[in-house]
């Protein structure tokens, strides 16, 4: 019987650990284990300046001053510099669906759809298919940056890099024995925080995770759209918070025409939903919209806020569409390109999500400027808990780190081949330890980066501004 193009050849699993193991030979895990820079690596601040072409002109000083804060706060900004220091390095050729910016911030509390609070990856801007050490690294890299400024010794900053990689490399052991909808089902939901916890002999640590995991369920889309909306004369409103929020009014001449772009916008991206949840976004009305300023690697594209009202006043549903530019991984990998970015970022995010946003999509638009551009658009905050890696304590910092680490195992084994990665990964803590090595000279490189973009800023090559 002919194998439909739909499914895969058959594979033994031990042909498919074959495969893994055979991955050594093009990098052993050993080879993991420095990292130095290429002789023609690019100016790290060249590769910055050429994203902010793209960028609003106005915003892209908020950004460099937002990755000037702390070397942390700059590699937060800094995934097309990471992204092309690792393409050049030989890699295993085992491919997942990469977040593309897997940092320790990416990770945090969600809200499902059955309104269950989960831990996942939260950011998928740059997502794309690669080898699955690259995200590995990333991670790995912003627990020993974490670890730098808090000031914690050079041992500290290694136990925690080692015990994201060392709860990477179980998880995906566990998942190479599991069936193939097991894996696709697994999450990572409250009862295994839980599980976490109960491990855990640090009181304080599980005192405070138990915080934050009931702070996160306040943060509804009630709760944004009561900070960030207000009653006018003229009715409900985005509230303007120039430079951060600017209301649409405020950015052209003749809003009404721009709101009528933005109907279409809205309807093209209501296309890409599923029908009941276009139906579900049928019930709301257009009420206003605002540009918004998000993140730190993020600011200077186009993000908008979208307020919409469905029965009454006291009935909002909050959006948030984003533009979607080119993957920083692009020009590194041979990955599967879309017709339009935002259904990449779409795409993505259901492939590693366990449990996506129902009402996620994407859109085309024609900006202000008269330019077309690709954007997905989510729910504006629903149940959101983010870490504070800088009031941390070492073993706060350690569980943290197991936690992303296993959680990314799970999205790497929902695309990727959980036995032939845990074949390649192997029964010992090897790869956790070259990655700690790994860690300390990436975390050396975008201290000496961070220290260019602020010697770019003195001698007046970019400006910076706070916000």
């Amino acid at each position: 019987m002919a194998v439909p193009s739909a499914f895969s050849a058959s594979r033994s699993p031990a042909e498919r650990a074959a495969h893994g193991k055979e991955a050594r030979g093009r990098a052993p895990r050993s080879s993991h284990g420095r990292f130095e820079a290429a002789r023609d690596r690019p100016d790290p601040v060249d590769v910055i300046e050429r994203q902010s072409v793209t960028r609003l002109p106005e915003l892209v000083p908020v950004r460099y001053g937002r990755m000037l804060e702390s070397p942390f706060r700059f590699y937060r900004g800094a995934a097309a510099i990471m992204a092309a220091d690792l393409g050049p390095l030989p890699d295993t050729g085992l491919t997942v669906q990469l977040c593309g910016d897997a940092h320790l911030l990416n990770f945090r509390l969600l809200a499902s759809p059955e309104r269950h609070l989960v831990f996942d990856i939260n950011d998928f801007d740059e997502t794309l298919a690669g080898p699955f050490e690259w995200d590995v690294k990333r991670l790995a890299a912003s627990f020993a940056i974490a670890g730098r400024a808090n000031g914690f010794p050079v041992e500290e900053q290694d136990g925690a890099v080692r015990a994201c990689v060392e709860a990477y490399r179980r998880r995906m052991r566990a998942f190479a024995g599991m069936r193939t909808l097991d894996i696709w089902y697994a999450q990572d939901d409250a009862d295994r925080l839980r599980e976490l916890l109960d491990s855990s002999t640090d009181r304080e640590a599980r005192r405070r995770i138990a915080g934050a995991t009931e702070r996160a369920r306040t943060r509804t889309h009630l709760q944004a759209f009561a900070k960030l909306t207000r009653v006018t004369a003229g009715g409900r409103c985005i509230a303007p918070d120039p430079p951060l929020i600017t209301p649409l009014a405020d950015l052209v001449d003749d809003p009404s025409n721009e709101e009528n772009g933005l109907r279409e916008v809205l309807d093209g991206y209501a296309r890409s939903l599923s029908s009941e949840h276009r139906h579900l976004l049928g019930r709301y009305h257009l009420v206003d919209v605002a540009r918004k300023v998000v993140g730190v690697g993020s600011v200077g594209t186009r993000c908008w806020i979208v307020l919409l009202l469905g029965r009454d006043d006291d009935d909002p549903l909050l959006l948030q569409a984003k533009e979607a530019q080119e993957s920083v991984l692009a020009p590194h990998t041979k990955g599967e390109r879309y017709d339009n970015e935002g259904r990449r970022v779409v795409a993505g995010q259901r492939l590693i999500q366990t449990t996506s946003d129902i009402l996620l999509g994407w859109t085309h638009a024609v900006g202000l400027d008269g330019r077309p551009r690709d954007f997905y658009v989510r729910q504006l905050r629903d149940w959101k808990g983010i870490a504070r890696p800088e009031t941390m304590e070492p073993g706060l910092l350690r569980l943290f780190a197991g936690l992303c680490g296993a959680s990314l195992a799970r999205a790497h084994a929902r695309s990727g081949d959980p036995v032939a990665i845990a074949a390649y990964l192997g029964g010992g803590d090897r790869f956790a330890r070259a990655l700690a090595g790994f860690a300390q000279d990436y975390a050396d490189r975008n201290e000496r980066d961070f220290e260019a973009l602020g010697e770019a800023v003195r001698s007046g090559r970019v400006r910076a501004e706070s916000a």
